[in-house]
């Protein structure tokens, strides 16, 4: 017979112990502190406060370290720090074509107003492993007169003037969509205080996606590339750096100030529109922006956001990464961790019911088994005699 198993406090409070004690490690090893997290590992937790919503490099690489390295789970837990929080006002819409650059890139001109703006990249890198990590303190450092050009250069693009975008160029052919904010929308939804609903605006989608898992992004993306989408994208431009945040102040009359700054990555992706409804072909757009130095989450968004414009558009929605139900409810990896993980707690009470079930219907499947076994038995004992019979 099937005996449940039952924890008791004590065991659970002994995991505690040793959950700690394995995520320190080895005390012989200089702890990991998180002021050299937050320094050195700033593309977690770049990734950290952007799907957990909550922008605080601190307490992101707290989140990393307590959770070990486990990104999700360090999601979680700044996920749910931010519903502790009060929440003052909204700061009002970021101007990241003001943006102090460290990085901007265009893959559809060579020659940009501004320039191009290399800045830190894995993309020219050989992946190759850099053995020199291994010695302490070790790393690939650069001489300073060689370091020196390119620090200079950013020191340069950091104090030059806003550059115009890569899509002003589009746009003053007419030759791509002109996006203008909606004269009677009203303010956008807060998916931190309302729940999803169906059919989704694109604003509320946006939200979804810049909080929705990267890996899963990164499959959609990849998805619509390989023809689940009917799009042919190029990266207009991606750009990378610091933007100012503002917030109106009733105290000063309304009048908005700055309250800090953070960083940010943005990407604008453009894909090709045949045309339809006598509207003319022109190129049309998909967003993404993320917080930290995150390319491949924003350049994932963009290609997801434009799949969703699909209906908009007047394009055939046929393919998952179009479906706003199947992609935005299943972009929140710490809805979807909770779910799948729940699955090793107990489940004592569900199973037991299941188990009997199962024996009851095997009981059911073996007699009926065993009573057309003696029909066929039967059957076979009556068709013997009956030849017999004819026989004689």
């Amino acid at each position: 017979m099937y005996v449940a198993v039952k924890g008791g406090e004590r065991a659970i409070e002994a995991s505690w112990r040793l959950l700690e004690e394995a995520r320190r490690g080895a005390t012989a090893v200089p702890e990991l502190s998180v002021a050299q997290i937050r320094g050195q590992q700033r593309l977690a937790v770049a990734r950290v406060m952007t799907e957990g919503s909550l922008y605080d490099e601190e307490l992101a690489a707290l989140a990393i370290k307590q959770a070990a390295g486990d990104l999700v789970e360090a999601i979680f837990l700044l996920r749910a720090y931010r519903t502790t929080l009060p929440r003052f006002g909204y700061t009002a819409p970021i101007d990241t074509g003001a943006m102090r650059l460290e990085r901007r890139i265009s893959a559809t001109f060579k020659d940009i107003p501004g320039g191009q703006l290399l800045g830190p990249t894995y993309d020219y890198t050989q992946r190759l492993l850099d053995f020199a990590l291994l010695a302490e303190g070790g790393g690939a450092r650069r001489e300073p007169d060689e370091a020196e050009p390119a620090r200079a250069t950013a020191d340069a693009a950091a104090s030059a003037p806003p550059a115009p975008r890569v899509i002003a160029l589009l746009n003053d052919e007419g030759l791509i969509e002109e996006e203008r904010p909606t004269a009677h929308a009203g303010a956008p939804g807060d998916l931190s205080r309302e729940p999803l609903a169906f059919p989704a605006d694109r604003a509320t989608r946006l939200q979804n996606l810049a909080r929705g898992d990267e890996g899963f992004l990164l499959a959609m993306g990849y998805a619509t590339q390989r023809g689940y989408g009917n799009s042919h994208p190029f990266a207009g431009e991606l750009r990378f750096g610091t933007v100012a945040v503002e917030m109106a102040l009733d105290e000063l009359g309304g009048e908005a100030i700055e309250i800090g700054e953070i960083d940010v990555t943005e990407c604008q992706m453009i894909n090709h529109f045949s045309g339809g409804d006598g509207e003319p072909p022109r190129f049309t757009q998909g967003y993404g922006l993320a917080f930290g130095h995150s390319e491949r989450k924003a350049i994932a968004m963009a290609l997801v956001d434009r799949a969703l414009r699909a209906s908009e558009l007047g394009e055939t929605a046929n393919s998952p990464p179009q479906d706003q139900e199947f992609v935005l409810s299943h972009s929140d990896n710490v809805e979807a961790s909770g779910f799948v993980q729940h699955l090793k707690l107990p489940h004592y009470v569900d199973f037991q019911s299941e188990l009997e079930l199962v024996r009851r219907l095997r009981a059911e499947h073996a007699a009926q088994a065993n009573a057309n076994m003696n029909t066929n038995a039967r059957a076979d004992a009556e068709r013997a005699d009956a030849q017999t019979e004819e026989s004689r």
